[in-house]
């Protein structure tokens, strides 16, 4: 049973490790024609590329992206795009103690359990580092859907959230954070700073936005688009919760407080609210796709957490190596790639029925 490959018509499989000496993805069902180059899809993992700051592992990954196939004369064929990344940095000697005992909240018992044996390596297949591939996939994706903007941001760090009213999209990219908010990104230092310094590590929460998908893409019951991008961000290693447009806080709302009214428009229905982020029945109505996704703190710290080793003896266990102390700071660029993988599949189907 292979479970590495997601999407209906837009199909990614992603492969590799985190200290084998390289991973990638195959990305299948992207249209002919469609202008494509390493360049183009290296500013995006550029984004997500470890070492970039204090705040992030240290670990030092160019990340260079190699197109294998799929593209003949810098457009893409319609055959399936192998891309690969490598692997340049590898310290697994750092994981000698986790080769012997798990990590509390990682996933070295789930491994083991299903498996018998793991790749204690950085984690190997629950790293992650894995999540490169995707951002690759996703740059691919970006090029079906041009009609739409995506745009993602970290709104909270450590239970620190922005102020909307201090938003400033240009911020995004001017702080390590992908904060837009300049005043939470100044906090966000010190919480992070003081977690690294600790040897422990904080959680976030990742949004993203998606501006201009038409009214339409999606399906109901068992195609709906919102669960699809429910799916596709929970399958992003340390994610623990997702929600889509007000989420959970829409239990809290009455009937009417959670409507989104309608009012006449030119061509569409103009709306003057958006609580259900852009998806009605599974079904996208015109207005911005708005999804939440939790991060959990990483699970590799130095502080010291009971355990057992693989003989169920108790133990206590302390990650070395260069872990990230709040791993949803690097999550936003693979959010977005999800959000683009989802969307550009939906927009394929959709063309498919209805054409």
């Amino acid at each position: 049973m292979s479970v590495n490959t997601f999407g209906r018509l837009l199909r990614f499989t992603t492969w590799g490790e985190s200290h084998g000496p390289a991973l990638g993805a195959v990305v299948d069902g992207c249209p002919p024609g469609l202008e494509l180059s390493a360049e183009a899809i290296q500013p995006f993992l550029d984004a997500r590329r470890p070492g970039q700051s204090k705040f992030t592992t240290q670990r030092q990954e160019p990340d260079a992206v190699q197109l294998l196939s799929g593209v003949f004369e810098g457009r893409t064929t319609g055959t399936p795009i192998s891309l690969l990344i490598a692997n340049v940095d590898q310290r697994s000697k750092d994981y000698s103690d986790v080769a012997k005992a798990y990590r509390p909240g990682h996933a070295d018992y789930a491994y083991d359990a299903k498996y018998g044996f793991r790749d204690y390596r950085g984690g190997g297949r629950s790293s992650a580092r894995e999540t490169a591939a995707r951002v690759a996939a996703g740059a691919v994706a970006r090029l079906v859907i041009p009609e739409v903007a995506i745009l993602g941001y970290v709104a909270e760090i450590g239970g620190d959230v922005i102020d909307p009213a201090h938003f400033d999209a240009a911020e995004i990219g001017r702080n390590p954070f992908f904060c837009p908010d300049a005043k939470a990104a100044q906090r966000w230092e010190k919480i992070v700073d003081a977690a690294r310094l600790a040897g422990s590590s904080v959680g976030a929460v990742a949004e993203c936005v998606a501006s201009g998908v038409p009214a339409g893409w999606g399906a109901p019951i068992y195609g709906k688009l919102d669960a699809d991008l429910a799916a596709a961000m929970m399958g992003i290693n340390a994610v623990k919760g997702v929600e889509i447009g007000d989420g959970f806080a829409a239990a809290r709302l009455t009937g009417e407080g959670n409507a989104d009214p309608m009012r006449p428009g030119n061509d569409a229905p103009v709306f003057t609210a958006n609580h259900a982020g852009g998806i009605a029945g599974g079904i996208s109505t015109g207005q911005p796709v708005v999804v939440r996704v939790a991060f959990k703190p990483t699970s590799s710290i130095l502080t010291p957490v009971e355990t057992i080793d693989r003989d169920g003896q108790a133990a206590e266990i302390r990650t070395k190596g260069r872990h990230d102390p709040c791993v949803g700071i690097r999550g936003v660029p693979v959010v977005e790639a999800m959000m683009a993988l989802v969307l550009a599949d939906h927009k394929l189907l959709h063309r498919g029925q209805c054409g």
